[in-house]
């Protein structure tokens, strides 16, 4: 699954720049935030072959607008095409804002923007997930992340990401042991603080779904340096 003639953003694609953030209005789509209370969510493409992403008010240096919208004028070049994952962001009427990066990849790269919601269907993650079902060696663009049995009927999660930059890189790592509960490993740093006690600020704070053939990760940009951030579709080794 790759993004086609799509735009990238290296790094930290998940976080808007300075510029977009100063000027941003309710239709510029900026990819996905972080909620506490609401895990993210997964979508497939179903439209067929091919859907065009549909453009934000900054495109076209800020002149676009009128975007989203029905029309040519909003009609992006990039695309993705059937079956491709996204992370999905706001709706706004009739488009969704979604987030992309090929699990399968070999470097980071990530596209957002919006789509239209009849081009997208919603991935359920498992409800169930057995202990099998977690376990084993995750990998992802920049990094990966192993989970194994812990002690006291928890799972040990051991992860690092690394983004490079022009001179150097910055990296994050994760260390923690928790238990599954109601399909899902959330944890707080080492795994000792309940997930459920409002953020402290500075927390790394996790969630991991399964979805599919996918382990989904998603976390609150504060687990590594500036850029680093674990959120993402991992696959299998």
């Amino acid at each position: 699954m790759q993004a086609r003639l799509i735009g990238v953003v290296l790094g930290a694609a998940l976080s808007v720049s300075s510029a977009l953030a100063e000027t941003a209005n309710p239709n510029d789509c900026l990819g996905i935030d972080w909620d506490d209370t609401r895990p993210l969510t997964v979508a497939k493409v179903t439209a067929q072959p091919r859907v065009n992403f549909i453009k934000s008010p900054y495109d076209d240096d800020f002149k676009a607008a009128t975007c989203p919208a029905a029309t040519e004028a909003c009609r992006r070049a990039a695309y993705l095409v059937t079956n491709d994952l996204v992370l999905v962001g706001k709706v706004s009427g009739e488009f969704t804002c979604i987030t992309y990066q090929s699990p399968t990849a070999k470097k980071q790269t990530w596209s957002r923007g919006w789509l239209p919601n009849a081009a997208l269907t919603t991935v359920a993650p498992m409800t169930t997930p057995t202990l099998s079902d977690w376990l084993g060696s995750w990998e992802h663009p920049g990094g990966g992340i192993t989970i194994a049995k812990g002690e006291g009927g928890k799972l040990r999660i051991d992860g690092v990401q690394v983004v490079p930059t022009a001179r150097d890189f910055h990296n994050g790592a994760i260390g923690a042991q928790a238990a599954p509960k109601d399909g899902m490993l959330a944890f707080v740093d080492d795994g000792s603080t309940p997930f459920e006690r409002p953020n402290q600020g500075d927390e790394c704070r996790v969630r991991m779904q399964r979805i599919g053939l996918w382990l989904l990760v998603e976390d609150n940009n504060d687990c590594g340096g500036a850029g680093v951030t674990f959120t993402g579709l991992y696959h299998r080794k």
